[in-house]
């Protein structure tokens, strides 16, 4: 199978301890991995430590790298077992989510003779400081992959440091084998959601964050607002509810999302929104219960929504909300939140926008504000942090968010093949 350039000389190169593809989505890195360098690498081992392939969750490192390994590997690669591991060309691999405690307890102490990780800045800095402890081995290696983050990222200070680090930098244009159509419209897609996107997934630059964070939205958006009449054109395949309960003064929020059918598009179909602070009047459990009861019941009978994603940091009110709407005869399920990476939530939502897939009804008055005023928290310097200090609707956003979480890889993936990425 050919390789491209930078694919090349990555494979001539990687005999450094730490070896790292960073630059840009779609730019070949993690595909050449699948290809050859974990296989290399796994077939290499002598037994004296632990295979480990991390990536931000074990669901992301699934999709990213081995479902593409399998394909390219047919029986060599198995299935991720209930002790978190599989079979790899005949030996024992860890596949880990680096967002689960849980599972990075268990390397706690080991050796590990050969580790991978997929999209490393969205890993919590302890992990991998956990895992440079373990690669002792002489002969351990380590492969990795990211998309770019903030200037000050903690991974850029390592990648910075004097380790025996090989590391390239992929820009979109590096990939010779995509379509200059594709590249033409990712290009275009992520111009559009922000500077600071467009030179971490095109350019592959270390960029910082400023600003508006929904700036195609806040710069235009009469172009995202419909009425009712959208609906006739654009059937729904599914509704969801999301709800974001307040604390420490902040408002409670209720979103209602439909999807297209064939996840096309997203909508914002109808609110709810209290805020203490505005109208001075605080809301009991049961005055919330009574306001979910009566948004759920026009949700699912307006636009037959079936399920609702609460925020799972108040079970209490979670479990009240699923007696009320039992107890009211409402056919809806009451579900925890998936309450994943804001930033991987906003990042999606900005990419909805700039392809032109994000629509909001025109009543929805609380969350189209909350869209116009969302802004990056300048006194953050090694991440990205929306501003949350209560002078902009946070809730609404949460809402919004846990609405369409659970659909974020079908509203991305569904229904288009994958690329060298």
């Amino acid at each position: 199978m050919p390789l491209t350039d930078m694919q090349q000389a990555y494979l001539a190169n990687c005999n450094h301890r730490w070896n790292i593809k960073t630059g840009a989505t779609g730019s070949g890195k993690t595909f050449l991995d699948c290809l050859a360098v974990i296989p290399k690498r796994v077939l290499a081992c002598k037994g004296e430590g632990l295979i480990v392939l991390l990536g931000n969750t074990r669901g992301t490192l699934e999709r990213n790298v081995l479902e593409p390994m399998r394909d390219i590997w047919p029986g060599l690669v198995g299935q991720i077992s209930g002790d978190n591991t599989l079979s790899m060309f005949g030996h024992k691999v860890y596949a880990l989510g680096a967002d689960s405690k849980k599972h990075i307890a268990r390397l706690q102490g080991a050796t590990i003779e050969y580790g991978y990780g997929d999209e490393i800045t969205t890993w919590a800095q302890g992990v991998f400081e956990m895992l440079k402890s373990r690669l002792r081995c002489a002969h351990s290696h380590f492969d990795g992959t990211c998309n770019p983050d903030n200037p000050n990222h903690w991974f850029k200070t390592f990648l910075d440091s004097d380790a025996d680090i090989f590391q390239q930098a992929y820009t979109i244009d590096d990939n010779t084998f995509l379509t200059p159509e594709f590249v033409e419209n990712i290009k275009a897609e992520y111009l559009a959601a922000g500077n600071a996107y467009y030179q971490r997934y095109i350019m592959g630059k270390w960029a910082t964050a400023d600003g508006s964070i929904y700036r195609l939205f806040s710069d235009e958006p009469a172009r995202f607002i419909v009425t009712r009449d959208w609906l006739q054109s654009h059937p729904l395949q599914a509704v969801t509810i999301g709800v974001d309960f307040g604390g420490m003064g902040s408002g409670h929020a209720f979103s209602c999302t439909g999807f297209e059918r064939g996840y096309k598009s997203l909508i914002t179909l109808a609110e709810w929104y209290h805020n203490p602070k505005k109208t001075g009047r605080t809301l009991d459990p049961h005055q919330i219960e009574a306001a979910f009861v009566d948004f759920a019941r026009m949700c699912a009978q307006e636009y037959g929504a079936r399920i609702a994603y609460c925020d799972s940091a108040e079970t209490a009110m979670v479990q009240g909300l699923r007696n009320a709407v039992v107890r009211e005869r409402i056919p809806l399920a009451v579900e925890n939140a998936r309450k994943g990476s804001i930033n991987d939530r906003i990042r999606f939502l900005c990419r909805m926008m700039a392809a032109g897939r994000y629509h909001i009804m025109d009543g929805c008055k609380h969350t189209i504000e909350a869209l116009n005023t969302a802004v990056w928290d300048a006194k953050h310097t090694t991440e990205d942090v929306r501003l949350d200090d209560g002078t902009t609707n946070i809730d609404s956003l949460d809402a919004t968010e846990y609405s369409f979480e659970y659909y974020m890889e079908p509203m991305t993936y569904g229904g288009q093949g994958r690329v060298n990425t």
